[in-house]
């Protein structure tokens, strides 16, 4: 029961990120879906999969983003 409550928060995520239009807050909302996908993984008796996905999709990659985002938007504010 509680694999279709996550595979709901999954879908409701991935949803919630492309709908939000400031992409700081898709960026975490897309951190908290892979955070979900690696609770997912682990339930499945995947624990290696699921490691990799919590260190690389939640806090990696949206880390990643934001420095890019950071960046590319910096001279556009002034």
């Amino acid at each position: 029961m509680f694999d279709y409550i996550l595979l709901f928060v999954v879908a409701l995520s991935a949803i919630m990120a492309i709908v939000q239009e400031n992409l700081y807050k898709s960026i975490v909302i897309l951190g908290f879906e892979s955070f979900s996908l690696a609770a997912i993984y682990h339930f499945l008796l995947a624990t290696d999969v699921a490691a990799t996905q919590a260190i690389l999709g939640s806090a990696l990659i949206p880390g990643l983003f934001i420095v890019t985002l950071y960046k590319t938007t910096k001279g556009r504010d002034e």
